[in-house]
């Protein structure tokens, strides 16, 4: 007889085959760049003013536009999702993969892969039309991962605070260093903090997304894990490099 309980509990909770649900974001938004007009490797989208002209209609369709979201527009209500999988440049792409690579491999393993993916989705939605509330008149197109992985890190901030991370700080000569966490991760959120104060709506990067989704998954994970074990022990340690 086979144990449907036991298999649905083990893949809400189960870790077997590692991050898988990690790898697979990372692999969809690398894809879907790769074949978008914005990689400008897909020789369909032609070159000069017409592959500029697929790829403003490209982020158009996909990305978020906060006037349209906050029209009602049913189609516009989809836009916080898609644009989770669609990136500005190969640097956009290859920084918020970094981040999601380093820190949401423990994140998965903790939450399980189903919980992550929906706390991944759920979250980011709620980052990206955090954002459009706050610029409900803005008419630019709005992409990227970058508020679902901020909401990873809020998470990761509270499950692993003393973890250490190796990362590049400017101030100090790009030197790779090695600190807990809690110290990377706040320093982090305040920098994007003082960003989204300053910035207005126009082009750039929406700071006030990446504000949303740590606060939403700091406190995500505070009221679905607090009553449980928090990895304190700075010896689970997680590689790679991150720039705050």
């Amino acid at each position: 007889m086979i144990d449907w309980r036991g298999a649905v509990l083990g893949a809400w909770r189960g870790t077997r085959g590692g991050p898988t649900v990690t790898y697979g974001l990372i692999a969809a938004c690398c894809l879907l760049f790769v074949i978008s007009p914005v990689s400008g490797l897909n020789p369909g989208y032609g070159t000069g003013d017409e592959l500029l002209a697929a790829q403003g209609a490209y982020f158009r369709r996909w990305g978020v536009v906060p006037a349209e979201l906050m029209s009602g527009d049913a189609r516009a209500l989809l836009t916080p999702l898609t644009a989770l999988f669609v990136h500005g440049s190969w640097l956009h792409l290859l920084g918020n993969m970094l981040f999601l690579y380093v820190f949401g491999a423990m994140a998965e393993e903790r939450m399980g892969p189903v919980e992550f993916c929906l706390f991944y989705l759920g979250t980011g939605y709620i980052a990206l039309l955090g954002y459009a509330v706050a610029h409900a008149d803005s008419e630019q197109t709005l992409v990227g991962a970058s508020g679902a992985i901020s909401a990873v890190l809020g998470a990761f901030l509270f499950l692993f605070p003393r973890s250490r991370v190796t990362s590049l700080f400017p101030f100090l000569f790009f030197l790779p260093l090695r600190f807990p966490a809690w110290i990377v991760l706040i320093f982090w959120f305040t920098l994007q903090w003082l960003a989204a104060r300053a910035a207005g709506a126009g082009p750039g990067v929406a700071y006030l997304a990446h504000v949303v989704g740590f606060s939403v998954g700091f406190l995500y994970a505070w009221g679905r894990f607090r009553g449980g074990d928090r990895v304190k022990a700075p010896a689970a340690a997680t590689e790679g490099e991150s720039q705050p």
